[in-house]
């Protein structure tokens, strides 16, 4: 299974790096990346593999966006089948 982790907000150094850390920490593999910096402004898509998450899908979901409060940052994580969901017409 795989989660989409969408991270926006004004741009400063070490943004991926935080995010990838904490992933790591969750043994939640990230498998692509997009990130983009529009004159001050951060945005950024990436799908991980949350197959072998060492914490509940609800604690990663909630350890991202505290991270993302600390730092300025909307993190939001989507697991893959909300995703799909949301998106199938």
């Amino acid at each position: 299974m795989k989660a989409v982790i969408t991270v926006t907000g004004k741009d400063s150094v070490g943004i991926i790096a935080k995010v990838a850390t904490e992933c790591s920490k969750c043994d939640a593999n990230i498998v692509d990346i997009s990130q983009s910096v529009l004159s001050e402004y951060f945005a950024m898509i990436m799908l991980a593999d949350i197959d072998k998450l060492n914490v509940p899908f609800a604690d990663f979901v909630d350890l991202l966006a505290s991270i993302g409060r600390e730092n300025g940052l909307s993190i939001n994580v989507m697991h893959e089948d909300i995703f799909n969901t949301m998106h199938h017409i």
